[in-house]
């Protein structure tokens, strides 16, 4: 399959959830179908990720983190670009991801947001030049999310440790009921009415304090980042690999 850097075929893995059909209408007439656990003919929506594949250049996969293994078989086997926003993963899937991303070029991200992005990368720069400072995340999402916490307040997280050059897994505590240790990372999750995203990152020291913020005003901003992606990642001269939705901005 040859994309063109106008007009990549798109497909939607979880179409019909709320990103998804976002998704679907930036998308526009690009989009050449998507997979669901409930087949629609009327609009291409189909149960088989390895047909999906066939059909298009590139992938956008927000559905459900346990359909990711399955789908990184399918879509390395299908040599289509894969475009990744589905959280939650455990080692298995991860490690599938890796190993797709060996095959075909794939962009995982916890938020296809720009400007979330960029706080990533700040996140990164004050965990290098703050590593004695307590660093504390707060997260706010709708009440229906199953997720706590988000995938994005953990890539917050990592890219803290990361500055810091901690092991994540090490340092994180999700639970905050107990004396404070030196060098964790702590996370407080809320979870009410219908709030898109909102994240917080601070940094304490006893004599100052700084925070970073982002709040999603408008959940197409998701859409469009995914999008952007996409376009990115279906570019005929795209290698294979691993990418970040940083490597997207960078163009």
């Amino acid at each position: 399959m040859t994309a063109t850097p106008s007009s990549p075929r798109i497909g939607i893995a979880g179409i019909t959830g709320r990103l998804g059909a976002l998704c679907a209408e930036e998308a526009g007439e690009l989009l050449v179908g998507g997979l669901s656990r409930t087949a629609d003919a009327t609009r291409n929506i189909i149960t088989d990720p390895h047909a999906l594949a066939e059909q298009c250049d590139v992938i956008i996969d927000v559905s459900h983190a346990s359909l990711v293994a399955q789908h990184a078989k399918a879509f390395a086997a299908g040599k289509c670009a894969w475009v990744l926003g589905t959280t939650g993963l455990d080692k298995a899937a991860q490690q599938a991801v890796h190993d797709a991303s060996q095959k075909i070029a794939v962009l995982q991200a916890a938020n296809f947001s720009p400007a979330l992005t960029m706080l990533l990368s700040l996140a990164r720069q004050l965990g290098a030049a703050l590593p004695d400072y307590d660093a504390e995340i707060v997260e706010a999402h709708h009440r229906q999310k199953l997720d706590a916490p988000s995938g994005t307040a953990l890539a917050i997280g990592r890219a803290v440790a990361k500055g810091r050059g901690d092991d994540f897994e090490s340092v994180k505590r999700l639970d905050q009921n107990g004396k404070r240790p030196d060098g964790a990372i702590g996370f407080a999750s809320l979870r009410g009415g219908q709030v898109i995203g909102e994240h917080e990152l601070c940094f304490f020291a006893a004599d100052e304090e700084i925070s970073l913020s982002h709040r999603a005003l408008d959940r197409r901003v998701f859409a469009r980042g995914a999008l952007k992606a996409a376009h990115w990642l279906s570019q005929p001269q795209r290698s294979i690999g691993l990418y970040g939705m940083e490597d997207a901005l960078k163009g």
